[in-house]
């Protein structure tokens, strides 16, 4: 009985100490610090205050299968060990993540990319292609998944996995450090806007790792773009823009396979195709879940795009003055800073926390500020919030992608 007794006190005491909160620490990384040679998979890094942060990580990652928030130049990402199912479910707990979301596998060398691809596979033309231009960086590519290496919990039982080499200094050293790939979604609680900043990894998931490491503001500001080739009509799908554009894949495909019969079309999942299967079971983040919702109510405002059949546009004056007949004080409002809409927002009645989004010409800008200026204005305290569309070019595409996720309504507005 007397052991039985102190089994049970040794269970309930390892339960309370996983159960308790952490205590977060923001560990401060130099990505200047960081070079990697071009004849090497090991990074140089000059800084001993960066080593010993990524060591701290790696630590945190391998030995004891925890979770750790990291930059990448897309968004912060929440690792663990990729190839571990009980360190990839630390991700799918602290995020609240759902069971059938997969996760995009990182690597930080070509020869650990091998490592997870089945025996014998070789890259198509278009792959090639896509390597050469864009890795590292914020491509994520669709590879078939070897059962026998990569865990059931990171594809969601799919035939595929998403693996993306970083280009961020500090996540691609981290993978080398700990000298295996790591499965990183956005480091937020699931469903919230990604972060793009140490701070905003600590607002959220402060007490439930234990260590953020600081590099900076992220430069893309939104998840990698995701692409399936693995189709047998050869044509590259887009399955979530980001941070590479539509144009610059058609641009790369096109001229690397100018002697080609044949250059890959390019689709973009919704815009150009529908796959209702794909929906309900993704082979991909980002497809099936309402995504980088704020905590308050966000509004769309389409002022450019024609309304659906059957609808038409109010004018911005009417909307703005029905938003009076409600109890909101305080409305946040994201849009082009050489927006019409800064000039006609009432003076009367409201307290306006403006977030400019940079120039309309340039949809790169409004890329890296979305997920800033919403956790900006959420941190303001705002009751509401507005968000006026951006063209859907280059990283617009991405742009409205999110926006669209995150908006729980969405209204034609005229400005004439």
């Amino acid at each position: 009985m007397l052991a039985l007794s102190f089994f049970w006190r040794t269970v309930k005491r390892t339960y309370s100490q996983l159960m308790a909160p952490v205590s977060t620490r923001i560990l401060k990384c130099d990505p200047s610090s960081i070079h990697f040679p071009h004849d090497s998979d090991q990074p140089e890094i000059t800084s001993p205050e960066t080593l010993d942060a990524l060591k701290v990580a790696a630590h945190h990652l391998v030995d004891l299968s925890e979770a750790v928030a990291f930059p990448t130049e897309t968004v912060y990402g929440l690792g663990a060990m990729a190839l571990s199912t009980p360190a990839a479910n630390r991700i799918f707990t602290t995020k609240g993540r759902p069971a059938d979301n997969p996760l995009i596998v990182h690597v930080s060398s070509f020869t650990m990319l091998h490592s997870l691809l089945p025996e014998g596979y070789v890259l198509s033309r278009a792959y090639q292609a896509l390597i050469k231009h864009f890795w590292p960086g914020a491509l994520t590519l669709l590879f078939p998944r070897d059962a026998a290496i990569v865990p059931t919990i990171i594809t969601a039982g799919q035939a595929s996995v998403g693996l993306r080499m970083p280009s961020h200094p500090v996540a691609r050293a981290l993978i080398a450090v700990a000298n295996t790939p790591l499965a990183a979604p956005s480091a937020n609680t699931s469903g919230k806007p990604s972060p793009t900043r140490a701070d905003h990894v600590f607002r959220d998931l402060n007490g439930k790792i234990n260590i953020i490491l600081d590099g900076g503001a992220c430069d893309v500001g939104l998840e990698s773009t995701v692409v399936d080739g693995l189709h047998e009509d050869g044509k590259i799908r887009v399955l979530r823009p980001g941070g590479i554009t539509v144009e610059d894949i058609q641009r790369v495909l096109k001229e690397e396979m100018h002697d080609c019969d044949h250059i890959p079309e390019v689709l973009v999942h919704r815009r150009d195709y529908r796959d209702e299967a794909m929906e309900q079971a993704p082979t991909t983040p980002g497809m099936k879940y309402r995504h980088y919702s704020p905590s308050v109510p966000l509004t769309l405002l389409m002022t450019s795009s024609q309304p659906p059949t059957g609808e038409s546009s109010s004018p911005v004056s009417s909307f703005l003055e029905s938003l009076k007949t409600t109890e909101l004080s305080k409305v946040g409002v994201l849009a082009p800073s050489d927006s019409a809409l800064w000039d006609l927002l009432p003076t009367d009645g409201f307290e306006w926390h403006r977030y400019p989004l940079g120039p309309t010409a340039e949809p790169s800008v409004s890329a890296h500020r979305l997920f800033d200026g919403l956790l900006t204005l959420e941190r303001e305290g705002v009751d509401f919030m507005l968000i006026e569309e951006v063209k859907e070019d280059r990283e617009g595409l991405a742009v409205m992608n999110r926006v669209r996720k995150a908006a729980g309504d969405v209204r034609w507005i005229s400005f004439v």
